[in-house]
């Protein structure tokens, strides 16, 4: 038998003499691919792996730059916290029937506090 095995295919139903018969995908004829010599392919090897590495190194250097860049942030936004609440000015209410005599404004601004630590 031949190659490829040619069926002898009659006048099309439709009468359309011009139309060619379809072919399914993977009934295609595929070629092999280009073969690389072993040293070629170890060479390809490397290089994938030393781009690899690289890309991998800039990635964690970033990374470590993102990280410590956030980790600044937050200690400073904790140290800001600190210091505007050194700054703020306390009084202790030591009467609890002055807070039902306050008005509705005063009382909203009232916060609970460790009164341990106000010096």
């Amino acid at each position: 038998m031949s190659e490829k095995e040619v069926s002898v295919r009659g006048m099309p139903k439709c009468g359309r003499f011009w139309k060619t018969p379809k072919t399914k995908f993977s009934s295609m004829n595929k070629t092999k691919g280009l073969k690389l010599s072993f040293e070629r392919k170890q060479k390809l090897r490397e290089d994938i792996k030393k781009t690899r590495e690289l890309s991998r190194a800039l990635i964690n250097e970033r990374n470590a730059e993102n990280e410590a860049r956030k980790e600044r942030r937050r200690e400073n936004i904790k140290r800001r916290a600190e210091n505007q609440r050194k700054s703020e000015i306390v009084q202790v209410i030591k009467n609890p029937a002055k807070i039902k005599r306050m008005r509705k404004k005063a009382m909203r601004q009232i916060e609970k506090r460790d009164t341990l630590n106000i010096k």
